[in-house]
């Protein structure tokens, strides 16, 4: 069984051969070095891998991330939409929510 760090230098090192074998002669602009687990990669990093990776680690989704609260602005919902900085409910529900004890409040 593979260790995380013996992962991610073997994705990485993967990736790169990966998009290499597509433009071995792209320019090459620097050198990726990686180091987990006390072992340490130098990969060649060239212009169309470095983009690619760029790209990738930008459109990456973290699946706990459910977005920025609309009511407070600055911080972030949980799994059930309420955010951790106000505790207000987000989204539909929470509109729901505020207004049934809206109504409610009024009512008694």
């Amino acid at each position: 069984m593979s260790s995380p760090s013996d992962d991610v230098l073997r994705t990485l090192r993967e990736f790169v051969e990966r998009l290499d074998q597509f433009d071995s002669d792209a320019p090459l602009v620097g050198t990726l070095s990686v180091g987990a687990g006390g072992a340490v990669d130098e990969l060649p990093l060239r212009l169309p891998v470095a983009r690619a990776l760029v790209e990738a680690l930008l459109s990456y989704h973290d699946p706990r991330d459910f977005g920025t609260c609309a009511h407070c602005r600055t911080g972030r919902l949980d799994r059930h939409f309420v955010c951790r900085t106000c505790g207000i409910v987000d989204g539909v529900f929470g509109q729901m929510l505020a207004e049934r004890a809206a109504r409610e409040f009024m009512i008694n």
